[in-house]
């Protein structure tokens, strides 16, 4: 596993008042592809990580800039052997613990998901279930400054499954964030990821999470793949504890960083127990009613 676990209650939705993360902890675990259109000589792509790979084409035949391109895109979307440190993306976080409205440790990873109200992270369950105390949520944490605010978490919301037997098919919760003072919802000031349900298991992803040694995030891309039924597998190294609850990233938007979440590192060994190797439950049914009961706010 690869995080702690907040709440301490049973019921489906509670306070924040009462969350805060326990001891336990398991393997967590991006990188956004940018690129401008071609100089006259050379075209230019670039990784948010720092890669940059220039493409020198010959015009002698009309195809080569076009060949040329495929070939870089090619190299940049390659699958990675390991997580990579890189400077972070406004809708994907870190969660802290605090004491009397300080922050104290970041313990576990979420991103902002699309809501009507603006105001929806999506997480582990193993990672806000079973604790006391109080949680925030710091999008785009690099560094130790928190770029878009600390957003103290109000409810969270666990399927009354994973919270009587921690079913890893059920190892996701959402949580609602607002700033005491504010009518501004957090989407607004970091935009947010979208929610995919029902999606394939074989999918290339982007998968962002917050190692709890480090305060910069890390990032990798690779493809999922379906190791037992409901549960999605992705295999990239340094995933270590932290990441739980970070984002799997599909069809993610070369420009804005967002993307689709279709997991989130938890399910089978609440995440998996080598940092090389993490999980997350598939997106189904169940998943798509808890989302609509944190929209409604029951």
């Amino acid at each position: 596993m690869r995080a702690g676990s907040p709440s301490g209650q049973h019921s489906a939705v509670r306070d924040d008042e009462e969350h805060r993360p326990a001891d336990d902890s398991g393997p967590r675990k991006r990188a956004r592809l940018f690129s401008r259109p071609p100089a006259k000589a050379a075209l230019v792509i670039a990784l948010t990580v720092g890669v940059m790979v220039t493409v020198t084409p010959s015009y002698g035949a009309a195809g080569d800039i076009v060949s040329g391109f495929a070939r870089a895109v090619r190299q940049l979307t390659a699958p990675s052997q390991n997580g990579q440190d890189f400077a972070g993306t406004p809708a994907v976080g870190a969660l802290f613990t605090t004491t009397a409205g300080k922050l104290g440790q970041h313990f576990c990873s979420a991103s902002v998901v699309n809501s009507p109200n603006g105001d929806l992270l999506i997480t582990a369950a193993h990672c806000v279930t079973g604790g006391s105390g109080g949680i925030a949520f710091v999008p785009g944490y690099d560094g130790g400054a928190p770029p878009y605010g600390v957003w103290p978490v109000t409810k969270v919301y666990a399927d009354p499954s994973w919270r009587s037997s921690s079913d890893p098919d059920d190892d996701v919760a959402f949580l609602q964030v607002g700033q005491v003072g504010s009518i501004v919802p957090v989407e607004d000031v970091t935009g947010a990821e979208q929610l995919g349900i029902g999606t394939p298991a074989r999918q290339l992803v982007e998968v962002i999470g917050y190692p709890n040694s480090t305060n910069v995030p890390i990032t990798c891309r690779n493809w999922t793949r379906q190791p037992m039924s409901d549960q999605l597998e992705f295999d990239c190294g340094g995933f270590t504890d932290g990441t739980s609850g970070g984002p799997f990233l599909a069809d993610v938007n070369p420009l804005t960083g967002q993307g689709t979440v279709i997991g989130v590192i938890g399910g089978y060994e609440q995440g998996g127990l080598i940092p090389q190797v993490s999980y997350s439950a598939m997106f189904g049914a169940g998943v798509a009613a808890l989302y609509q009961t944190a929209v409604a706010g029951g």
